[in-house]
């Protein structure tokens, strides 16, 4: 496969440790194909995972390790904090959107993705919109979530902007050439994405990471597949209020 990783069954991911070897990070993180029995289904807008579903992944988590210190972020920390990039994509919109320039004196989650996704794609935004539903607008209003797809092909501007709102309509859609789209997951340290199968239902293995950047333009943390709505919860304030360096 060219990144180091073992190829796993649907729901679990493979590791990025080829393209981020100095970023320790914790998890695994790439999303391949689903098992073939088990067809990815289109996200609608009555297709959103269930409120008990999401509660349930809200309380869930990896066991055996001591809670975080009430001064620590949650997320998974960088050795060296990443710079933010400088691209342009067309938005959902299907006007320029200048990363770098547009996302300025935020605090803005990227996230690599697409819409088909049967299931990181959907409970990252799903907990994010959660979360950000409960907390105070001085807040809220200072994050921005931006979500690149990784599958240009079947995610029309059109069809990424209603997928997007199914969670929040203030989440920005960006697309671009899978080349390109892959160019900036790679100066990230991300893996590329790849595509399985064959036919419409085909899948698209990519990064299961939100990178956190902050409002000094770097990347200090990142939060993998598997972040709860209560690490998110405790974070966000963090990330706006300028503690990302507490670790």
């Amino acid at each position: 496969m060219g990144t180091g990783g073992e190829l796993h069954s649907s729901h679990r991911h493979r590791g990025e440790q080829g393209y981020a070897q100095d970023m320790q990070l914790r998890t695994t993180d790439y999303q391949v194909k689903p098992r073939m029995n088990k067809p990815v289904h289109r996200i609608t807008r009555r297709a959103i995972l269930p409120a008990s579903f999401l509660a349930l992944l809200s309380l869930s988590g990896c066991g055996g390790s001591a809670p975080p210190r009430p001064d620590e972020l949650r997320g998974t920390p960088y050795n060296r904090p990443l710079e933010k990039p400088d691209f342009v994509l067309n938005s959902s919109a299907k006007e320029p959107f200048t990363f770098r320039k547009d996302t300025e004196g935020f605090v803005t989650l990227l996230f690599f993705g697409y819409t088909h996704c049967p299931d990181v794609c959907p409970i990252h935004m799903a907990n994010i919109a959660a979360v950000l539903s409960t907390l105070p607008p001085r807040v809220a209003h200072q994050v921005k979530v931006v979500m690149v797809t990784t599958d240009p092909d079947r995610d029309t501007p059109e069809r990424l902007r209603q997928w997007l709102d199914t969670f929040n309509p203030s989440f920005v859609g960006l697309r671009g050439t899978l080349d390109e789209v892959n160019a900036i997951q790679q100066g990230l340290g991300l893996p590329p994405a790849s595509v399985y199968g064959e036919g419409d239902d085909y899948s698209v293995g990519h990064s299961a990471r939100v990178i956190a950047f902050t409002r000094d333009n770097r990347a200090h943390v990142s939060y993998p597949f598997g972040t709860r709505q209560t690490d998110w919860a405790h974070d966000l304030p963090e990330l706006v209020e300028g503690k990302w360096n507490t670790r």
